[in-house]
């Protein structure tokens, strides 16, 4: 429980300098308007510069003893209205370099969530959300005021350290454990009841402290008692966990018996390490140590903040503040006190525990943003051709490509062979039917030329081609993927299989119809430009051999001069001549049948790839864009505001 003192109980009470809300109307409704604890991470972040000029307006009002209704009103006006610095009297400061880089990381960690809600889970964003929602809520408070809490185990002395520096017995000390049962304020300025009402503070345990000639010095802090962090009752702890989690600086008050406490230490001061810059870590009842114990115990606890991973201030470096003191005799007292006036009157406090709150969130990020893999996240030429190879297999290109150029030599011969053997060739195509190896050849032909090839072809060549497709990309999208963390690797993979689900089929179409016209031409094969003379010298063996046959036909019957030897060499030379010059064609003709082949083969080959590229290639690039662009705010989330390399390290 905790107790209130005597004067608390009388009528003359220490005013919590929220009583006289009849001269401060104004200020109670701009807080509960214009920059309340639940506005949104783009409304605080934007309304930070204003929240602070008029938290400081209301503040200086009260102080001075004026009533401030001017200031209080054109305030009133811009927090209602919405209006930003052109719309009052007074312009917003503008924000300090810190303030700007803050502004930029909370922005880039707001669209890295949003990118991210499609491809991870709510669970591991919840932290990042956090962040932007406290950040949110802070930045639209009180710049003018710094938040720090006072946090110990059971019987450090924390209370009368508050006490102490309060100057006045507001929180309840005693033997009994535990003493304070419940967060106790007390505010050394006006102006500050947005940020005890979002640590949920009641109005009777909100103080003042007394009026002293140090007081003026600690102007604008508010100090928090918490109850004991290893209490017995559960309550008890969640108050700690929970204010904790939203004041700007913690001062943890240590004693020389459990200043080694695991429960401080592996709870606590490890997983804030981050946020060394807004701590303080006191050693109290120094006066129990006799001698030098106190410097050696001082050394050992330093020992211990390191080993924790928090940096320590010394030698004018950033870093958690280390000093020993007794709350009871005031002895080191005034150099605390000291140190956190200078620290409130620096009025950065709440920027850097929101810097601190980013660091850490980007540090558990950063498994999710940032892996071990090849430097760039994109589909590499190795692995596009591969996959592109491994279609154009699928749909038989290389075949096609033969057939074709069996094609156009087929052509070359039926022009430029024998009439015989053309003749010849002509019996056999219509004998072959009559035979089963040509009843195969039809149904073949038939097949390429109308008929479905997917229905023609046996089952088992089928499944071989739709496994290897899933072959290609299952490939493809490994090499994609490959050094992404798991998340982003999983999507990409998603994406592949998912454009994937119909290429089999799209290629089977691919095969059939422009397969099958590469394979089975409707129209001849363009023809050389020596074609037309080969067909002459054709036509010239086959008259020499018509010319000698009948001359020799003639001499026969007796019509004609008996000389055997001119005709017999005419037809001789038409019968050696026609194959010659047939052979003389098939060899010129080789060229352009394979380079017709090789063209068929390209065509079905660029269909494919085509094909391939709009269903599968073009859906993972387009992952690993996003991956990219996420990559690319982490790296300012991270650079505290400074562009990194977006490269995978």
């Amino acid at each position: 429980m905790t107790a209130l003192t005597d004067r608390d109980r009388t009528d003359d009470r220490w005013d919590d300098g929220f009583i006289a809300r009849s001269r401060r109307a104004g200020a109670s409704l701009r807080a509960g308007v214009g920059f309340g604890a639940g506005a949104g991470a783009g409304a605080g972040i934007d309304a930070a510069a204003a929240g602070a000029a008029g938290e400081g307006e209301y503040g200086d009002a009260a102080d001075d003893g004026n009533d401030g209704n001017d200031g209080n009103d054109d305030a009133l006006v811009r927090a209602v209205s919405g209006a930003g610095s052109d719309g009052g009297k007074a312009p917003s400061p503008p924000l300090s370099p810190e303030g700007q880089a803050l502004r930029t990381r909370l922005e880039a960690l707001r669209q890295l969530v949003g990118l991210s809600r499609t491809r991870l889970d709510g669970k591991t964003l919840a932290e990042a959300g956090r962040v932007l929602d406290e950040a949110a809520a802070r930045r639209g408070l009180s710049a003018q005021h710094t938040v720090v809490a006072i946090a110990g185990a059971t019987g450090s002395g924390k209370s009368t350290l508050f006490n102490s520096l309060a100057g006045v017995q507001i929180s309840e000390t005693g033997l009994r454990r535990p003493t304070t049962a419940a967060p106790i304020a007390c505010s050394w300025s006006d102006g500050a009841a947005g940020l005890l009402d979002r640590l949920e503070i009641p109005g009777r345990l909100r103080r003042r402290p007394r009026e002293t000639s140090e007081a003026g010095a600690l102007r604008g802090m508010v100090l928090v008692d918490l109850p004991d962090l290893d209490s017995a009752v559960g309550a008890h702890r969640e108050h700690v966990d929970r204010v904790l989690a939203l004041v700007d600086a913690v001062v943890w008050v240590v004693d020389p018996e459990k200043y080694a406490d695991a429960v401080l230490h592996e709870r606590y001061l490890r997983p804030l390490a981050g946020h060394a810059e807004v701590t303080f870590v006191v050693l109290n009842q120094v006066d129990r140590l006799p001698g030098e114990s106190a410097d050696l115990v001082l050394d050992d606890l330093r020992r211990l903040l390191d080993e924790d991973g928090i940096a320590l201030g010394e030698h004018d470096e950033p870093g958690a503040t280390v000093l020993g003191l007794s709350a009871l005799t005031g002895e080191g007292v005034g150099e605390l006190r000291d140190l956190l006036a200078q620290f409130t009157q620096e009025k950065g406090a709440a920027t850097r525990r929101i810097c601190a709150d980013v660091d850490r969130a980007a540090g558990r990020l950063r498994p999710l943003y940032v892996a071990d893999g090849h430097p760039a996240p994109e589909i590499g030429e190795a692995a596009r051709a591969e996959f592109e190879d491994r279609l154009a297999e699928a749909v038989g290109a290389y075949a096609a490509g033969l057939a074709a150029e069996r094609a156009w030599r087929r052509n070359a011969g039926k022009a430029c062979g024998t009439p015989w053997l053309r003749l010849w060739r002509w019996y056999e195509s219509r004998r072959a039917p009559r035979t089963l190896a040509g009843l195969a050849a039809l149904a073949v032909i038939g097949g390429g030329r109308g008929g479905s090839a997917s229905a023609q072809a046996p089952a088992e060549e089928e499944v071989t081609a739709r496994q290897r497709v899933e072959q290609a990309v299952r490939t493809v999208a490994d090499a994609a993927a490959d050094g992404l963390p798991d998340a982003w690797a999983q999507a990409v993979r998603e994406a592949a299989v998912r454009g994937a689900d119909q290429l089999p089929e799209a290629l089977d179409e691919i095969a059939v119809t422009l397969g099958s016209a590469v394979a089975v031409p409707s129209a001849k094969p363009p023809r050389p430009t020596w074609w037309p003379v080969a067909v002459l010298a054709q036509a010239a063996m086959t008259l020499l051999q018509i010319y000698g046959g009948l001359w020799l036909v003639g001499q026969i019957v007796g019509v004609l001069e008996p000389r055997l030897m001119p005709p017999v060499l005419l037809m001789v030379a038409g019968i050696v001549g026609g194959p010659l010059v047939e052979w003389a064609c098939s060899i010129a003709a080789r060229g352009p049948a394979r380079r017709y082949g090789q063209d068929a083969e390209r065509r079905l080959r660029q269909a494919a790839a085509g094909c391939g590229r709009a269903r599968v290639l073009e859906p993972v690039a387009a992952e690993l864009l996003r991956y990219r662009e996420v990559r690319e705010q982490y790296a300012t989330v991270a650079a505290g505001g400074t562009k990194l390399s977006t490269t995978r390290e």
